[in-house]
């Protein structure tokens, strides 16, 4: 028996505790009952690729009210299958973190120039131009 099946069968066995049918899952996310289908039974050969597939995953996570999160890193300890690194969690949050000190600089000079501009206006510093 493949991972793919293991992994299917562990969203199966979820979506069931959760009393909810295969159906169900493929009105609430809009995926075709047969591709819900395959997921769940591990054929591996029937399933999209990857991006099709982790948004699959997550959608269907989600509706059964799975972590999202959880269901993508078992997937991902399935072998074979190639972690992609613009989604791993550690490089996500550095972007994250990234994004926030840029915009906390641009931030800080924005305020630094506007305080400045101020004072000038209000005659408590010398104009860069002189007097």
């Amino acid at each position: 028996m493949s991972d793919y099946a293991e992994f299917g069968r562990f969203l199966s066995q979820q979506r069931e505790l959760r009393g909810m049918s295969r159906d169900e899952v493929a009105r609430s996310t809009k995926i075709p009952a047969t591709l819900l289908a395959a997921l769940e039974d591990g054929q591996s050969e029937r399933l999209p690729e990857r991006v099709f597939l982790q948004n699959l995953i997550r959608a269907y996570a989600q509706v059964i009210g799975l972590s999202a999160d959880d269901a993508i890193t078992r997937w991902h300890e399935i072998p074979g299958v190639a972690k992609d690194p613009e989604t791993l969690p550690a490089v996500l949050e550095y972007r994250r973190k990234s994004r926030a000190l840029k915009t906390l600089l641009v931030l800080l000079a924005a305020g630094a120039a506007g305080a400045y501009v101020f004072f000038v206006v209000m005659g408590q510093l010398p104009p860069p131009w002189g007097r």
